[in-house]
């Protein structure tokens, strides 16, 4: 399967069809999903009053889940969004910033996964192992130490809970609970600024609003996220020259680089 033509018909799918992303997100990184989000082609919004995210949801391609930032009036929007989400067929990105820190993030983490059917979650692997069962340690929201085995775990919780699950890190691992794909794409620069784990959760969301291959429609967003990260490296002098270059090479990018730099390795 050649994936790198693939992520490339998706991306230009996204700039011919600007679908809208609706955002229940943390607080720290609001700004700059919004600004990946528009980088990209797509719409953002960031809605989270209780009183309009059904509302919203339904004019969305895709709802970001991002409990970052986490009060109890938050999840209920989320739970609310969710709901109405999973009835219009509308797909739900997870990211379970900071589960296994705290009782109550990890207690939040298992309601949204009680109540919702989400279509990717998308963590780093502390929370990926916290979430799972499997290990992992998270401090504040920082994986301090990841499952030993992702690949297993990935596979394990996709199927358990019906979905695609992305362990992002050095080699980003995807699974749906029967195929498992790993993405290459990526750049240490990532690590030096907050925020990089959430806006990818925002590139995964962008693609899974046009492509209804869920892995795919992951494995092709996190592979142009690394490839923009990659390029955004090479002529940076430190943490905030790298944040401007990833949003300028996040706009900048074409089917054509992303076909050709796409590293997608499938495993059996």
């Amino acid at each position: 399967m050649n994936y790198g033509a693939i992520a490339a018909e998706l991306l230009d799918r996204i700039r011919s069809t600007h679908p809208l992303i609706h955002h229940i997100t943390n607080w720290v990184v609001m700004n700059d999903t919004a600004n990946a989000t528009l980088a990209l082609g797509a719409l953002p919004v960031m809605a989270h009053a209780r009183e309009e995210v059904k509302e919203m949801v339904g004019a969305a391609g895709a709802l970001v889940l991002n409990p970052g930032t986490l009060f109890p009036e938050l999840v209920e929007a989320m739970v609310m969004a969710g709901t109405r989400a999973n009835e219009l067929g509308v797909p739900v990105v997870y990211d379970p910033v900071g589960v296994g820190a705290t009782r109550y993030r990890s207690q939040t983490g298992e309601r949204l996964l009680k109540e919702l059917h989400m279509a990717v979650i998308r963590g780093n692997s502390g929370e990926i192992g916290a979430l799972a069962g499997a290990g992992g340690v998270v401090r504040g929201v920082e994986s301090v130490e990841g499952v030993a085995h992702p690949q297993v775990v990935a596979r394990e919780l996709a199927l358990r809970r019906a979905t695609v699950v992305a362990i992002t890190g050095k080699r980003d691992i995807l699974s749906d609970g029967k195929r498992v794909l790993g993405v290459d794409n990526g750049h240490e620069m990532l690590k030096t600024i907050t925020g990089t784990g959430c806006m990818a959760t925002t590139v995964v969301a962008i693609f899974c609003a046009v492509e209804p291959d869920k892995l795919i429609a992951a494995t092709s967003a996190l592979a142009c996220y690394g490839l923009a990260a990659e390029r955004a490296a090479r002529a940076t002098r430190g943490p905030g020259s790298f944040r401007s270059s990833l949003f300028d090479e996040l706009y900048h990018m074409t089917p054509a680089l992303l076909e050709k730099g796409t590293r997608v390795v499938p495993f059996a």
